[in-house]
């Protein structure tokens, strides 16, 4: 009995000694954190007031992502033995020169992906192309005051694995852009005309309209995140209207490594039509035309996500 009063007598003298240790360093661990936090924040500013100074800014980040496996003799699926896989490759890059008068913008966008599903006893495919897109802008601005300017857009978007601009979109329009707080940037422009390119008899049409585009790009420690809408308002019809609206984030896990996702909409009606003439005529052949009805092609939004590994330069 002795023994055991004093076993645990030693126990709770262990226990105690050790939640007295863990207090004592949380104490001290305490004015060490807060340190850090000021630090930090007189840090940001002084990042603020760099990316404030006239001058070419650069950057660049983008996302890995993918998955493979294989399946032999795996009888509780369909298909028992089967390899697949995917790889999606995402990239934002900007070259921005900010002047007291005028800004310069510019920005370049990839997202790309390739699948692949092939059964044993089946022909082998491969990788097949998934997500393709390609867009590149570039904006230039005269300053009226420090939150409005006078502006000028070019932005072009195609894919670029197959069907190299067919189609492809070239908006070229003027007006004036906004910027009520560093990190936004929305531009109006009135006067734009959106030409589509593509081969032979299509469904595309350039048309005169309105482009609006917004984007928002900030970083607040390891977190990045960018999200950019683009859009234009045919004033010829609704029927040769798009949007594109991507969103980046990014979280920096060690040195320039992090984890990143990426989630992009898209309306286009002229693509939805072309789709359609393409690999829906011999289904139902009225189903290939803008006419409002029954036999109208369904405008359904376009859609894409990216997970994976990101890399910031």
């Amino acid at each position: 009995m002795k023994r055991l009063i004093v076993l645990g007598a030693s126990i709770l003298l262990t226990i105690s000694v050790q939640a007295q240790t863990e207090e004592e360093l949380k104490e001290q661990q305490a004015p060490k954190k807060a340190e850090i936090a000021k630090l930090q924040g007189e840090v940001n500013s002084l990042q603020a007031q760099i990316d404030a100074l006239p001058g070419w800014k650069y950057g660049a980040f983008g996302t890995i992502g993918g998955n493979f496996s294989k399946f032999n003799d795996w009888y509780s699926q369909r298909a028992p033995n089967v390899s697949s896989g995917n790889i999606g490759i995402t990239g934002n890059a900007f070259a921005n020169k900010l002047e007291e008068k005028y800004f310069w913008r510019n920005s370049l966008s990839v997202n790309l992906g390739w699948v692949k599903f092939d059964e044993e006893g089946e022909e082998e495919e491969g990788f097949q192309e998934a997500t393709d897109v390609f867009n590149v802008s570039s904006l230039y601005g005269y300053k009226l005051t420090d939150k409005i300017a006078v502006s000028a857009l070019g932005e072009y978007r195609t894919t670029i694995l197959n069907n190299f601009n067919d189609p492809g979109y070239l908006d070229l329009g003027v007006g004036a852009t906004w910027t009520p707080i560093p990190n936004l940037i929305v531009v109006v422009h009135p006067l734009n005309y959106n030409f589509v390119f593509s081969s032979g008899d299509s469904v595309f049409e350039s048309s005169l309209g309105a482009k609006i585009v917004a984007d928002y790009t900030r970083q607040i420690g390891k977190i990045a995140f960018k999200s950019n809408l683009s859009a234009f308002q045919s004033y010829e019809s609704s029927d040769l209207s798009n949007f594109t609206w991507i969103n980046s984030f990014g979280y920096k896990l060690w040195n320039q490594i992090g984890v990143g996702f990426e989630f992009g909409l898209r309306g286009n009606r002229q693509e939805a039509v072309n789709f359609a003439n393409n690999n829906l005529l011999a289904v139902d052949p009225a189903a290939t035309t803008f006419e409002v009805g029954d036999s109208a092609v369904d405008n359904k939004i376009q859609s894409y996500y990216l997970l994976g590994l990101t890399y910031a330069f």
